[in-house]
């Protein structure tokens, strides 16, 4: 006999006598390079079966765009602009703002039809200050986001708004080795 369990998903009803609450997550440091602890993070998390969306918003150069999400595991969707480069300036041709426009608009809508449980902003923080995404539209998502989404922002110097909001902040230092 064979026995399949089943999980809720994310869009069930679950009977507990309390409400989970999403958590506001912001990891920041002065270098650009900690991305993995926080990538590790999503992976065990998805791997527990929990559905995850990674975004790298300044990040390209792989011909992939919210059309063709990176699947790592079944419960992990990882994705990229659809451009030829990363982004380090806020000088942009039209069709690369576009392409990030679109991956924001993207993230928005399915984030708000509550299509996963965990959501990783990698390098907004980098993108506001470039004002390549408003502020104030970040803010915007993050009150109207479902109740039981965890949100992670990533990046330097994240704006005092966002730390404000922010029910949890880590601050990444390199520790000094002799």
């Amino acid at each position: 006999m064979a026995v399949q369990l089943e999980t809720p998903s994310v869009n069930s009803t679950l009977k507990l006598p309390y409400t989970v609450e999403g958590l506001i997550q912001v990891f920041t440091t002065s270098h650009r390079d900690f991305f993995t602890s926080v990538m590790a993070q999503s992976l065990r998390i998805a791997g527990q079966g929990t559905s995850v969306l990674v975004v790298q918003f300044l990040k390209g150069g792989i011909n992939q765009g919210h059309e063709k999400p990176i699947k790592l595991g079944q419960k992990l969707d990882w994705i990229r602009c659809d451009l030829p480069r990363c982004i380090d300036t806020p000088h942009l041709e039209e069709s690369e703002t576009e392409s990030l426009q679109k991956l924001w608009q993207h993230t928005q809508k399915v984030v708000s039809q509550g299509k996963y449980s965990l959501v990783v902003l990698d390098e907004l923080s980098l993108a506001i200050n470039l004002g390549l995404i408003l502020e104030t539209e970040v803010l915007s998502f993050l009150a109207k986001r479902p109740t039981n989404v965890d949100i992670i922002l990533t990046g330097p110097e994240m704006p005092k708004s966002i730390l404000d909001v922010a029910d949890q902040i880590t601050e990444i230092r390199r520790s000094q080795r002799p």
